[in-house]
This record gives structure tokens, C-alpha cells and sequence, in this order.
């Protein structure tokens, strides 16, 4: 993967974190279920800890 594709990525899942984070935020006003958002923002991090670990080699 290229340093620009990687930026890419990271730049979309960026974008999805903060869309992720205020969904959640309308859950926990409404008392939804937060599981599933949580989890997705968790796995985003630790793909965002891989892609800019990736950006550093």
C-alpha cells in the first residue's frame, strides 16, 4: 500500500469515526444500545493504530 493510499484510508476512517461518534452521542440521549457503535469505534482505532504504523515504515 502507498503512503497516499494509506492517508486515504486513514483520512475515510477519520470521517467515519466522528459520523460513528455522533451517532452514538443521539443513542445516548435516546438510551439506544451504545454496543454496537462502541464496538465499531474501537475497531476503527486500532485500524487507524495499524495505518499509521504503517505510514512511519
Amino acid at each position: 500500500m502507498e503512503k497516499k493510499d494509506i492517508e486515504y484510508k486513514i483520512h475515510d476512517l477519520k470521517a467515519d469515526y466522528v459520523r460513528l461518534q455522533q451517532d452514538l452521542e443521539k443513542l445516548e440521549f435516546v438510551k439506544g444500545n451504545l454496543h454496537p457503535l462502541e464496538k465499531q469505534l474501537r475497531d476503527i482505532e486500532e485500524e487507524l493504530k495499524v495505518l499509521y504504523k504503517k505510514l512511519e515504515e
